[in-house]
């Protein structure tokens, strides 16, 4: 069967040839671990089931998860397995199961999340890079959508992550994710339900593209919607060729992104502290869970 359930619409049989995301059908994984660094309600008190999906439909310079997202460490492992540590994951006591970079497995795990009926929250930790014909057949199957908004600019998206079309598909994703779960639902401790949490990287030399981010989920999503602005940037990957990225962002810079956000009048917004940019926080994908 061909694979088009990405932007990138390769049209290739993945059981034969690799196309942009370098995987198989079959799904292949680094980590399935409990992870205590996502939004308050999401890891809650108890963590978050994070299970990350090697590979990637982005080709982001200077990403975090390099060593999975482009070099395609992990274990490839049957439906039945995965269904396996999602039942392993909730007898730990996490708050919800945790798809971390799902969109090339999207069409894959609506099969397996039709047949497993998780008894916690499934979220969908995503780039945003994605068709919303292949978020549509998950209708009903994810409870809380985490996608980023990276970039407005097309020369942005592009120079960065190989992807010029980046914002003309993810601003289409956001918005069918926030159809799907039009309300943010807690239960009584604080823990999301269901719901969207729409993420955004400070970039350094970029807060002018933060800016353009807030001002686009504002008028388009609205100031219900809550918003994360991540201070966590390290400068890791492949960006040699990328000079301003190769420093941390500023506390200034920081401050400028966050106070636009209030100023628009967002009512949810998280924060990090600087000390979240920190390779200590990267988690180690040496196959815990797998």
């Amino acid at each position: 069967m061909k694979c088009n359930m990405c932007p990138r619409m390769c049209g290739i049989d993945r059981d034969e040839n690799s196309g942009y995301c370098k995987m198989p059908w079959d799904f292949k994984v680094a980590r399935a671990a409990p992870h205590f660094w996502e939004e308050p309600p999401i890891s809650g008190t108890k963590g978050s089931g994070t299970v990350f999906f090697s590979g990637c439909n982005l080709g982001c310079a200077y990403c975090q998860n390099y060593s999975i997202s482009h070099c395609g460490e992990g274990r490839i492992i049957s439906e039945e397995r995965l269904k396996e540590i999602f039942s392993s994951l909730i007898s730990a006591g996490v708050h919800n199961i945790n798809l971390v970079n799902p969109t090339h497995y999207a069409l894959p795990l609506r099969k397996v999340l039709s047949e497993y009926k998780s008894s916690v929250p499934v979220v969908y930790n995503s780039s945003g890079y994605e068709r919303t014909e292949t978020l549509k057949s998950l209708e009903g199957l994810v409870d809380i959508y985490l996608p980023d908004l990276k970039y407005i600019d097309s020369e942005k998206s592009k120079r960065y992550s190989e992807a010029e079309d980046y914002f003309a598909f993810a601003s289409e994703a956001l918005i069918e994710m926030r159809r799907q779960c039009s309300e943010n639902v807690y239960d009584e401790k604080g823990i999301m339900q269901k719901g969207m949490i729409v993420r955004h990287l400070i970039l350094p030399k970029n807060t002018n593209q933060s800016i353009k981010v807030l001002q686009w989920i504002y008028d388009n999503l609205g100031s219900e919607t809550a918003v994360s602005l991540m201070a966590q940037y390290t400068p890791y990957g492949k960006i040699e060729a990328l000079p301003e990225l190769q420093r941390k962002i500023t506390q200034r810079e920081y401050e400028k992104v966050i106070a636009f956000a209030e100023n628009l009048g967002f009512k949810n917004i998280f924060t990090q502290e600087p000390t979240a940019a920190n390779e200590d926080f990267i988690p180690d994908f040496d196959l815990t869970g797998v």
